[in-house]
């Protein structure tokens, strides 16, 4: 039996749908700088006239880092993709905010492996589906500007605790109109 995220009928636009958890290390290999992301990451299906069946993905959490010069750093840290259909269904393909194309995503032996060129460094993307209700990343940045590598679990957050954060969301937004 294939193991889950490589079988034919695998939906991945159905198994990111949701909440999940983040936490991902942080290491600048050339200096040796160590820092942390936590946070949450939802994946929030498109609705109206551009829903092709796109998944927003929008990331929020802290990160710690110490800069170059030794000192700590904690701020807030966001960041948003878009996730397209690919045709395939173990497979979609995830843009830029701007819509430039970042590269594919999907867990199978030959659709868990990407590359993105980012003038001068080159970013690796290595995904691995652990379980139903958890995955992992792992960029490995090289180049003359970066060298870093940076490796992210993400597990699925409860429904629960999903709607009262779907709730924060939605008040914070409806107070900051």
């Amino acid at each position: 039996m294939p193991a889950p995220g490589t079988a034919p009928d695998f939906d991945l636009r159905a198994y990111l749908q949701g909440s999940w958890s983040v936490e991902r290390s942080l290491l600048d290999r050339s200096t040796g700088t160590r820092g942390t992301f936590t946070g949450v990451v939802r994946f929030i299906p498109l609705t109206g006239p551009d829903d092709d069946g796109a998944l927003r993905f929008r990331e929020e959490g802290t990160v710690a880092w110490t800069t170059s010069g030794g000192t700590p750093f904690t701020s807030s840290a966001s960041r948003e993709y878009l996730l397209r259909p690919s045709g395939a269904r173990d497979t979609m393909d995830m843009f830029f905010p701007d819509g430039r194309p970042f590269h594919r995503m999907g867990f199978g032996t030959d659709t868990s492996h990407a590359q993105h060129w980012c003038d001068p460094d080159d970013y690796r993307v290595d995904y691995t589906l652990v379980g139903p209700d958890e995955f992992r990343y792992r960029w490995d940045v090289t180049g003359p500007a970066k060298d870093q590598l940076l490796e992210s679990v993400l597990r699925r957050l409860d429904a629960a605790v999903d709607q009262v954060g779907a709730r924060r969301g939605s008040q914070s937004r409806s107070a900051g109109r």
